[in-house]
């Protein structure tokens, strides 16, 4: 048996490996294309502040209940009953195989950059069958990886993270001797736009959150952690060397191209900026690093995605079936269950032609249930310890939750409804797998109704818009 654990470095660049993908190559065209500098400045605040309290949020937790293993579901069943806790689960999940499903198309809309040119698409943005193809055996290699232990994983990580911080760092270098402050000050408030200034802000935040999924690694994987304490530390170190990373990323960019050309760059716009700063091996280091960089990401996700029907089957919420782990201690099950997931996902991104920002929002907007859950029980745990510190951090973590539920607007939110409405048959099965079906209070018997008859008019709401 494989029982070696994961110790704070590798929790760390779990966590960051998980956040730092493909949303930062893209950072730059993103932002400009909604907000002008000075709302990205107030966007950034706003988010920074936000991310921050949840960080520290999951940091309490992991010592307040360090009992509770994979955090994300343990913590909304054990403040708020079986079904609030796998609509959790089965929320993240989602996310997980979504952002999968994303991080695979975009490292082969990257390799485009060089096998692709005018009246020859091989890769294109991801969506051939050429793309599907190589999709497919990067999907079955790392599954085979994972399959080796988490701790083979998490290793192999380590290195991706570092190779990934190359790229980064030398941009970031490069941005501070390019930055010109007359550029950056240009339409400071993006009058040219027409668009309100809260407006702009509105509209960054569905992109902020993206660059952050992945936050609550660490706490997903608790129960592989070296040390308890480790799990909330690395979750801190690594959302502030992300922040740190992205305003830098964003602003600096602002100071090398006005704003109107950044938004009309083709993506990972941090390409043409690199090539703007030292010439044509700019776009090969950004399209390499990217690569590099979505490859560890897609890695971290999958030891996620796998940790949390593993952790919701042993507690019921989730059938029997996903319990079994292999001779490495990897849960071999809900391994196979994910990545069919995410085979299926790639043949329907193929035989529709969506890309990675469509990707993009669905993932973001599934996550935000499970982070209003983890302020929301920290807020419950602060009543019955009467401690007012506890208290505010909770508020402010639900709040930004809410505030992003609220930016994200009605169509995105129906749509979560929706795809929220499947795993209701899977929890009611694996509650009658578990005899637990007459323990469901009146409430959630009635919830699960309302969730399922909802959706119909959202479904139909949809196709009519």
């Amino acid at each position: 048996m494989n029982n070696k654990k994961l110790n704070l470095t590798a929790l760390t660049a779990l966590v960051l490996s998980s956040m730092v993908g493909a949303g930062v190559f893209s950072l730059p065209q993103n932002m400009a294309e909604v907000a002008s500098p000075l709302a990205l400045m107030i966007g950034w605040s706003i988010t920074g502040i936000g991310i921050l309290f949840l960080a520290i949020s999951l940091l309490l937790l992991s010592r307040i209940r360090p009992d509770l293993d994979g955090g994300i579901y343990t913590y909304a069943k054990e403040g708020f009953g079986e079904l609030v806790g796998f609509c959790s689960a089965w929320g993240y999940w989602l996310c997980a195989v979504i952002a999968n499903v994303s991080y695979l198309v975009i490292v082969f809309a990257a390799l485009s950059f060089f096998t692709d040119h005018s009246g020859n698409v091989v890769f294109g943005d991801g969506n051939t069958w050429q793309s599907l193809i190589g999709e497919s055996i990067l999907l079955w290699i790392i599954h085979w990886l994972v399959l080796r232990g988490t701790q083979t994983a998490a290793g192999i990580n380590k290195l991706a993270t570092l190779a990934k911080l190359i790229p980064l760092t030398l941009f970031i270098i490069l941005a501070i001797f390019a930055f010109k402050i007359d550029i950056f000050k240009f339409d400071f408030s993006g009058a040219e736009m027409g668009i309100p200034i809260w407006q702009q802000i509105k509209n960054t935040m569905l992109i902020t959150l993206w660059v952050f999924i992945g936050i609550e690694g660490a706490v997903v994987v608790s129960a592989r952690a070296q040390r308890r304490k480790d799990v909330g530390l690395a979750t801190l170190l690594a959302v502030i060397s992300a922040l740190s990373i992205y305003i830098l990323v964003t602003l600096l960019s602002l100071g090398i191209f006005p704003r109107a050309e950044l938004a009309a760059m083709k993506n990972p716009s941090m390409a043409s900026l690199m090539i703007h700063m030292m010439g044509n091996y700019g776009e090969i280091i950004i399209a390499a690093g990217l690569i590099v960089s979505v490859c560890g990401a897609y890695l971290s996700w999958t030891i996620m995605a796998t940790e949390i029907p593993y952790i919701a089957s042993l507690h019921g919420s989730f059938p029997k079936i996903f319990k079994s782990q292999n001779k490495n201690n990897a849960p071999s099950s809900s391994l196979w269950l994910t990545n069919g997931a995410v085979q299926l996902a790639l043949i329907l991104i193929w035989l529709s032609g969506s890309n990675y920002n469509m990707l993009l929002t669905i993932a973001s907007e599934m996550i935000l249930v499970p982070y209003f859950l983890v302020g929301a029980f920290l807020i419950k745990i602060s009543f019955e310890r009467d401690s007012r510190g506890l208290l505010i951090i909770g508020a402010v973590t639900s709040l930004y939750s809410l505030w992003l539920l609220y930016a994200s607007g009605t169509i995105n939110l129906l749509l979560s409804v929706i795809l929220y409405m499947p795993g209701l048959f899977i929890f009611l099965y694996a509650q009658n797998q578990n005899n637990n079906k007459k323990s469901l209070s009146r409430l959630e018997r009635n919830a699960i109704i309302i969730i399922i008859f909802s959706s119909i008019p959202a479904f139909w709401y949809l196709l009519h818009i």
